[in-house]
């Protein structure tokens, strides 16, 4: 017992950790893009507001997943009753649906943003702005109305006693599903994924035949003029290149792990906190990612803050 109470202690604190790192990271990154729309409106870009959407969205999904699975290490069993794990699941599922969402938007946004003025997409950059709040809208809509049979299918989980087809974890389970009505939710969720899956793909593969033809053009040319330094567009290209991998990386991971653990005749609901930690890798890390290109930002943000802070300390 006492090897058992320090794992999981362990595992608790490795959750503490990530929700510790992944809010820090999320909310480094979103004060970031605040302070540019509020002191720095010169440099502010439209993809900026879906970053801002991305931080967001990761910020909820490592609350509703980690914090729930947090509890039970420190010997927390009846953490959530059934309108406790209605919501929780819910606001988690619709979340991680979202950032799957934003992912695919924000690389073919820059796919987009970064096409030769002669390209057949040129026209599609000038209409990009137009089109983010109404994506945002649509993405809510889809993936709020995709994961409605959550509020009337899963409970609190009485009988410890688990096995059958559905989800279980430490505090909640599903009521268990007609064959045929499972299987249309699980046709949906495979259609939503696998359509963003494939925009990710197609736009990350776009991208990366551009850069090719732009490296073997500046290679050609020999040009003095040519900066030896890349552009901004070319690092923020391959900071979102970045990205998508850990993006296709956790999530076909994460969705390997899940329909395993789905299909099992005899459940343990500890090993699904094995696909929170996987799940919570990518908004975790993202922000980090992203930070990549904004640390001169960062240090300017940090010395203002500093500065401001000293000259109100030694005028008091």
């Amino acid at each position: 017992m006492k090897i058992m109470f320090s794992s999981d202690a362990i595992l608790g604190f490795f959750f503490i950790s990530l929700i510790c790192i992944g809010l820090m990271g999320n909310l480094v990154l979103f004060t970031l893009y605040i302070d540019t729309f509020l002191t720095q409106s010169c440099l502010k870009k439209p993809i900026d507001v879906i970053f801002i959407h991305l931080t967001l969205v990761n910020v909820l999904t490592i609350l509703f997943k980690l914090i729930p699975d947090v509890m039970p290490s420190f010997g927390e069993r009846y953490f959530l009753d059934d309108v406790g794990c209605k919501t929780t699941l819910y606001i988690y599922r619709v979340t991680r649906g979202l950032s799957i969402c934003t992912t695919a938007f924000l690389s073919v946004f820059q796919a987009i943003t970064i096409n030769p003025v002669n390209s057949k997409w040129a026209w599609l950059r000038s209409k990009l702005s137009m089109c983010i709040y109404p994506s945002f809208l649509f993405f809510w809509a889809i993936n709020l109305l995709i994961y409605i049979h959550i509020i009337e299918t899963v409970r609190a989980r009485n009988n410890f006693t688990t096995a059958g087809l559905g989800y279980y974890a430490v505090y909640c389970q599903t009521e268990q599903l007609e064959h045929h009505y499972s299987m249309a939710f699980l046709n949906v969720m495979v259609i939503r994924d696998l359509l963003f899956v494939v925009l990710v793909m197609w736009s990350s593969i776009y991208m990366v035949t551009l850069l090719y033809k732009h490296r073997q053009r500046a290679q050609h040319l020999h040009s003095l003029s040519l900066s030896p330094q890349s552009s901004p567009e070319i690092k923020a290209t391959h900071t979102i290149l970045l990205l998508v991998g850990c993006f296709v990386f956790f999530y076909c991971l994460n969705n390997f792990i899940a329909f395993y653990f789905l299909y099992l005749p005899k459940k343990n609901p500890e090993m699904e906190r094995i696909t929170g930690i996987i799940s919570s890798c990518y908004p975790s890390l993202c922000p980090f990612v992203l930070m990549k290109n904004k640390m001169s930002q960062l240090t300017s943000f940090l010395s203002r803050v500093t500065i401001t802070f000293s000259q109100r300390t030694f005028s008091r």
